[in-house]
């Protein structure tokens, strides 16, 4: 069975009515990223950043997947899929896929302030209830936090994320402009013999050759490759 590796970005989730931010210097759902998505804003206002993504899983909530994430998903039936998302949110695993890897973290996860990624003390919140009291405390004592990789912390999972891109037969990107490291450099591990698929309505310059460029959003760019891909 010919391995597919499939890394998705923001594009991947706006049909779903989320929206995201392309750098440290944009606007996230009308914050400043500055003050909700870096360790710094972390430090500065714990209880300005709990509350942001209270609201943010409350709008994840409602989201629904796409037909592109339900075409991904959908390639398992006759493909291996891994599934490589910078987004926050569970749309991927909503749809059907198996085996995701979430590079920047998942929304509806909370973990301790000391030691983000001590099992001991990652928590799964529910449908039912998605809101962190500000002031909740881990288990280890610290401050509750989201279970999200901010600007400034290093991304435990993109050396995972890469052993699965090096043994990619095909490669699809969707959704993402591949500016923001070192989810960009993923690229790189994926062997000369896959082709490569870029789904994304812009212009996104890989800066290699042989990459099939599909200039639509992610459900038309994705329904065009799976008939292809599953013909």
């Amino acid at each position: 069975m010919k391995k597919i590796v499939v890394l998705t970005g923001a594009g991947m989730s706006v049909e779903s009515g989320l929206k995201t931010f392309r750098d440290a210097d944009g606007l996230w759902e009308d914050y400043p990223v500055q003050d909700v998505a870096t360790h710094d804003g972390w430090l500065r206002d714990p209880a300005l950043v709990t509350n942001f993504y209270n609201m943010l899983r409350k709008k994840c909530l409602d989201a629904q997947p796409n037909e592109g994430h339900r075409l991904v998903a959908a390639l398992e039936s006759k493909y291996d899929v891994t599934v490589v998302t910078q987004n926050v949110d569970n749309l991927h695993e909503m749809a059907g896929s198996s085996h995701v890897v979430h590079l920047h973290g998942e929304l509806m996860k909370v973990c301790s302030s000391v030691d983000p990624y001590d099992p001991r003390y990652i928590q799964t919140l529910t449908r039912e209830n998605p809101e962190v009291k500000v002031g909740t405390k881990a288990g280890d004592g610290s401050l509750l936090r989201p279970h999200i990789v901010f600007f400034q912390e290093a991304v435990p999972m993109i050396e995972v994320a890469a052993r699965e891109c090096s043994k990619a037969d095909i490669f699809i990107i969707i959704g993402t402009s591949l500016v923001v490291y070192p989810a960009a450099g993923l690229v790189g591990y994926v062997p000369a013999h896959a082709p490569i698929y870029l789904i994304d309505p812009g212009n996104v310059n890989l800066g290699q050759s042989g990459v099939e460029h599909l200039k639509m959003g992610a459900s038309a760019g994705m329904r065009k490759l799976y008939d292809k891909l599953m013909g």
